[in-house]
């Protein structure tokens, strides 16, 4: 049996929240939710959820990156929103991130994220055998 490795990309973050950002185990990768702020732990991009999702990408991009794999190695993405009307919006990004084919996943409006800037957390999981 594989053992987890773990990666932190903002290990002093991440630690203040208490999660990991992402574990592989085996061939499977999970990925937390990534939302879009900067390195101190701060909300960026706020009130454009736009550009929030994309900062998430360049995040998601990162831990994946990490682990040798692209979104073509996404197998389940799920996205937190709490304007799904702007999501919608904006989701026409999704073909510029994945290339080959779209994940599983569910899309979900919620009434609040971590902190009250954020407008969008997408987690991961990815599968690279």
């Amino acid at each position: 049996m594989s053992r987890p490795d773990y990666f932190h990309l903002r290990p002093e973050i991440e630690k203040a929240y208490g999660y990991t950002h992402a574990v592989r185990i085996g061939d499977d990768i999970k990925v937390s939710g990534a939302v879009s702020m900067d390195d101190e732990g701060n909300p960026t991009a706020v009130g454009d959820l736009a550009q929030q999702m994309k900062n998430v990408y360049a995040d998601l991009r990162s831990v994946l990156g990490h682990y040798g794999c692209t979104f073509d190695d996404v197998v389940v993405e799920n996205v937190f929103t709490t304007d799904m009307a702007g999501f919608l919006d904006a989701a026409g990004y999704r073909s510029t991130i994945y290339m080959e084919h779209f994940p599983t996943g569910s899309w979900l409006e919620v009434k609040g994220l971590a902190l009250p800037e954020l407008l969008i957390e997408i987690e991961l999981e990815a599968h690279k055998s």
